[in-house]
């Protein structure tokens, strides 16, 4: 009986926790349409800010409490709306989703910049103190935790619907024109609705901090559980919030309690939230969508069929000629690059040309890897079943999410990787638990790419024939297919069109390139681990994508580039760790809003090269074919 209610007790606390942090996120969301990916992140800050103050420069608890819950996490709250978040309610989902992810991947830069790794603890409210159930200790912070759950999920509850700033808060974001009309400020409203959303993370940050230790990632992605909760209250229930998060909280303890300790199932407990947030997606009715936007992305020029051939020929010859130059190292580098345009071409595929985010896109090359080293083969087959392996994967996610879109469609690929990675990557049938699988390099024709030279001449082909191919579907009509479901899918709906099942085909295409480039990382490595494709590790991928330009092939291949430099960046300049990552992630933040990105000031270039005096020009001579007189053409014709 005594660890039965220990087990409770502990479930009931981070249960507690779960449904401060989803308090928060779901009134972030009902009063601005933002759903705030970096709410955990942001919790995780106000938690080394918290040691900062109490441990560090040896303030009173209380007085570090009140200081960072009434002033500096509010605060921090208004800076990120009056600077990122304002007006991004009314953008397309996609768009909202980049830019919180890119402050998500910015304030873990912020925390290792300011902190770096080291050991930080935090002790308890009231230390060991607390009252004895039987054989149980629960302590004072537990309880704390419990009756500050209540109080949050409470006041924020009478706070939207028994109040006036509460109806002036859902007043903004149903129609702020009246709001303003009526003597309302929605400007000063949304940034109410900060304050407490960055106020409640940091509470909940702070009370998990003495359970978890301070650390980047734990806190963070432990935090990201409250997203299933926030889920079964279709992000507008707080009620149905404080229950869902109350039950993962239990479910997670008591599976830690009772269920027999093994490999498979430690990875069914690290995924038990995932599963919830899964299972809520998929059964859980949505949220009502907004309809009557069309926002249209203004999308990157598009090389005619002859230029793209010519620059892809032009690229396989540079590599060609330049790679006996190269040194061993050099040549591995960029054959990853090349890899990870290959998978942000996919991305362009995916969320330049048809909208969807994917927060999971690394675990499709992690498929790909997987299958090629499974079949233990350096033939064309081997490399084509890679693909079609993670093809028929992301087809079989697609299926059952059919009917998601938007925010909800980004989470489902969120689960899945979560999934993918707790619970069948480091199963033994994958990779397995801290191991690593052997692959074989491609034979083709009788030809061996056994050197890293003749690899990275392949690799160059294979970018090269991608991004041709992915042009050519862009010039034709399921490339117009594809940008009209992105910019009005309410629109395509009227004339008919039936886009579920060409949602699919989209995210098989997606996945089957990412795990073709997969299959050739598999190959260049020559060993593969489960690390090696964390779902993490698909943020910055993502943002690259966007920062460099994921609507276009040449924001694909300088997103590569730039990948492949992240990890070489990170190793040889330990120190600086944190601020590449700030430097993506508000990189993206800034450029979320222009998915060209960093390819824009490259076509700008070459716009202004060419329109230079000295810029070679080619003769046009007009064509010999009769025309009207100038007065003759009716007005109005261009």
């Amino acid at each position: 009986m005594s660890t039965l209610l220990s087990f409770t007790a502990l479930g009931l606390f981070t249960g507690a926790a779960y449904a401060i942090a989803a308090s928060g996120l779901v009134l972030t969301y009902t009063t601005t349409r933002v759903f705030n990916l970096a709410h955990g992140a942001i919790g995780m800050v106000m938690a080394f800010v918290y040691w900062q103050l109490s441990v560090a420069w040896g303030l009173p608890i209380w007085a570090a409490l009140g200081l960072v819950l009434l002033v500096i996490a509010p605060l921090f709250g208004i800076v990120i709306e009056r600077v990122m978040m304002r007006g991004l309610g009314d953008a397309p989902v996609s768009v909202g989703l980049v830019v919180t992810v890119g402050l998500f991947v910015g304030l873990i830069g912020v925390a290792q910049a300011f902190w770096p790794p080291r050991a930080r603890t935090v002790d308890q409210f009231f230390g060991r103190a607390g009252v004895t159930v039987g054989d149980a200790h629960i302590s004072y912070h537990s309880l704390l935790t419990i009756a500050l759950s209540m109080v949050v999920a409470g006041g924020l509850y009478v706070l939207l619907n028994r109040t006036r700033i509460g109806a002036a808060m859902r007043a903004s974001v149903d129609n702020p024109e009246l709001l303003g009309l009526f003597g309302g400020r929605p400007q000063r409203v949304s940034m109410a609705s900060w304050a407490i959303g960055a106020a409640s993370g940091a509470l909940a940050g702070i009370l998990l901090t003495p359970v978890l230790s301070l650390d980047y990632y734990e806190l963070t992605l432990l935090v990201i559980n409250a997203y299933a909760a926030a889920m079964l209250g279709r992000l507008r229930s707080l009620p149905l919030t404080f229950v869902g998060a109350m039950v993962l909280g239990l479910l997670q303890s008591y599976a830690v309690g009772y269920l027999p300790s093994s490999e498979l199932l430690q990875g069914f407990r690290a995924v038990i939230p995932t599963l919830m947030l899964f299972g809520v997606l998929l059964f859980v009715p949505q949220a009502r969508l907004r309809v009557g936007q069309v926002k249209g992305i203004v999308s990157a020029p598009v090389p005619s069929l002859r230029r793209s051939v010519t620059a892809g020929l032009v690229l396989v010859g540079v590599v060609a000629a330049a790679t006996p130059l190269l040194p061993a190292d050099l040549v591995m580098l960029a054959s990853i690059a090349l890899i990870y345009g290959m998978v942000m071409l996919s991305l362009v595929l995916l969320t330049g040309y048809g909208g969807h985010v994917s927060l999971a896109q690394l675990t499709f090359v992690g498929i790909g890897a997987m299958v090629l080293a499974k079949l233990d083969s350096p033939s064309v087959f081997a490399l084509v079943v890679a693909a079609l392996a993670a093809a028929a994967v992301g087809a079989l996610i697609a299926l059952p999410v059919l009917r998601l879109t938007g925010l909800y469609l980004a989470l489902a690929t969120l689960a899945f990787g979560q999934l993918m990675d707790k619970l069948v990557f480091q199963a033994p049938f994958a990779f397995g638990f801290n191991e690593s699988l052997t692959a074989q390099r491609l034979r083709l024709l009788g030809l061996e790419f056994g050197t890293e030279q003749a690899y990275l001449v392949l690799i160059a082909i294979c970018f090269a024939g991608m991004a041709v191919g992915l042009l050519a579907l862009r010039r034709g009509r399921i490339g117009r297919l594809l940008l009209a479901m992105r910019d009005s899918p309410a629109a395509c709906g009227t004339l008919g069109l039936s886009l579920r099942w060409f949602r699919v085909g989209l995210f098989a295409a997606s996945a089957g390139m990412a795990g073709f480039a997969g299959a050739l990382l598999a190959g260049l490595r020559q060993t593969v681990a489960a690390t090696d494709f964390q779902v993490f590790a698909s943020l910055p991928l993502l943002l690259l994508a966007v920062v460099c330009g994921v609507t276009s092939v040449t924001g694909a291949l300088t997103g590569g580039f730039l990948l492949m430099l992240l990890p070489l960046t990170q190793s040889e300049y330990p120190a600086l760790a944190g601020v590449v990552y700030l430097i993506i992630g508000f990189g993206a933040v800034g450029l979320g809003r222009d998915p060209n990105g960093l390819a824009n000031q490259l076509f700008r270039l070459g716009g202004w090269l060419r329109s230079q005096s000295w810029w070679p020009r080619r003769s046009y001579e007009p064509p010999l074919t009769a025309s009207a007189p100038a007065e003759e053409v009716p007005s109005g014709v261009a």
